[in-house]
């Protein structure tokens, strides 16, 4: 990760039959997947699971490194970098666990932005961004206003 984070999510999982393509490696697609699962479970775990019917992604970039096969586990780490007035600024890693002789190997990483939009949004109306609530900023921050330190079990490199 290029910048200090603020708060880390951490996923694992295992690449299924339906997440690969006919060469037999995993489609990119799913990559989307597992950045969403990390990104979850950090918001479940600050008790912000309202954010996601609000937070739709505006960018997505990722760079593809290595193949990811039928079977193998996968960590996904998401950090988030910055907190504007109504966005979030996210990076994330996608690593592949050894796997039939082959090294953990980080198959992914990238970048993304996700922008508040509120609920209650008028019927016919496009979503606007509006700031995020004081109460997110605090449960991401951990109240004190500075960036939280990932555990050791949330750090993944």
């Amino acid at each position: 990760m290029s910048q200090r984070p603020i708060a880390v999510g951490v996923a694992r999982a295992r690449v299924e039959w339906i997440d690969t393509d006919a060469a037999g490696i995993y489609h990119n697609s799913t990559v989307i997947r597992f950045v969403e699962a990390a990104e979850s479970r950090l918001m479940v775990e600050r008790g912000l699971s309202d954010y996601f019917p609000t937070s739709p992604r505006v960018r997505f970039e990722a760079d593809f490194e290595a193949p990811l096969s039928f079977t193998q586990d996968v960590t996904t780490q998401v950090a988030l970098t910055r907190i504007g007035t109504s966005s979030m600024h996210w990076e994330f890693e996608v690593w592949g666990e050894s796997f039939q002789g082959r090294p953990r190997r980080r198959a992914a990483r990238g970048r993304y932005v996700t922008v508040h939009i509120g609920v209650g949004r008028r019927p016919g109306h496009d979503p606007a961004s509006v700031p995020w609530p004081e109460a997110w900023r605090r449960a991401l921050t951990d109240l004190a206003g500075e960036p939280r330190t990932p555990s050791a079990t949330e750090q993944v490199t």
